[in-house]
């Protein structure tokens, strides 16, 4: 188990359930004081499910599938206690830590090819 793959599924796991958290009426308005637009809760969501679905094969591209979903589950576990946490102590930093997990997650990848 490499930590930097886990770092980068955590950060990709993060963003994925900040963007389906924010799909939703009652985190948006509580992240962003408002509803969500009429057209952004679908790419959204689109957004939030790819983001995870990476994550996974990102586990499973560099553990193998015998260790790999389970990377995944503990990445996902991790992240999402994470998200809960913003949104229940700081909603609105939710859209900033969202925006900032995603690039920190794949500055990692120069680092993971590497190693």
């Amino acid at each position: 188990m490499t930590p930097l793959v886990v770092a980068l599924n955590i950060a990709l796991c993060f963003a994925g359930f900040a963007a389906l958290a924010l799909s939703l009426d009652r985190h948006h308005r509580d992240a962003l004081a408002g509803r969500v637009p009429a057209g952004r809760a679908l790419p959204m969501r689109a957004a939030g499910w790819a983001l995870l679905a990476l994550s996974l094969a990102t586990a499973i591209a560099w553990e193998g599938w015998n260790f790999g979903p389970v990377q995944w589950i503990g990445a996902l576990t991790g992240a999402g206690l994470l998200v809960v946490l913003v949104l229940s102590y700081r909603p609105v930093w939710l859209r900033p830590a969202a925006l900032l997990a995603l690039p920190l997650g794949l500055a990692l990848l120069p680092a993971i090819l590497l190693a």
